[in-house]
């Protein structure tokens, strides 16, 4: 039973789909994370949260991985906005770490910035790939009478 809904959901969601859905889950719970149970160190956020509170960041976050959730759904074209939500999540951050990696006020801001960075490139290139087609099933052979 468990191994045909994962069979269906395969089908339903395509690669495309699993990738936004597991990365949408992922920035869900960051978001979560950053609301319930906020990273003590924070100097690498100051350009963020001199503008934003965190709690709201948090929000944004999940948001983002909601809409990727939901695109995981929509056909191929149309799921662009999953994409474009997980890629923009990421780019304040990646931001606000190299500033303050380059203003000295966090050393370690430049691995931050490029952890962000390689996601967004990541998520862009899954974005850019075709769905592959899926095989034709094949049909029983015909008996001749």
């Amino acid at each position: 039973m468990p191994r045909r809904i994962v069979r269906r959901l395969s089908v339903l969601l395509g690669r495309r789909g699993a990738f936004l859905m597991a990365f949408g889950t992922v920035w869900g719970l960051i978001g979560y994370g950053q609301i319930t149970a906020p990273q003590p160190d924070q100097r690498g956020l100051h350009l963020l949260l001199d503008r934003v509170p965190l709690v709201v960041w948090g929000w944004l976050w999940i948001t983002a991985g909601v809409v990727a959730i939901v695109s995981a759904f929509l056909p191929q074209g149309s799921d662009r906005f999953g994409f474009f939500a997980l890629s923009l999540m990421v780019t304040p951050w990646l931001i606000s770490y190299l500033v303050a990696w380059l203003q000295g006020t966090f050393p370690r801001g430049w691995i931050a910035s490029a952890l962000y960075g390689a996601l967004a490139i990541g998520i862009m290139v899954v974005a850019g790939w075709a769905e592959p087609p899926r095989p034709k099933r094949e049909e029983p052979p015909y008996v001749r009478r």
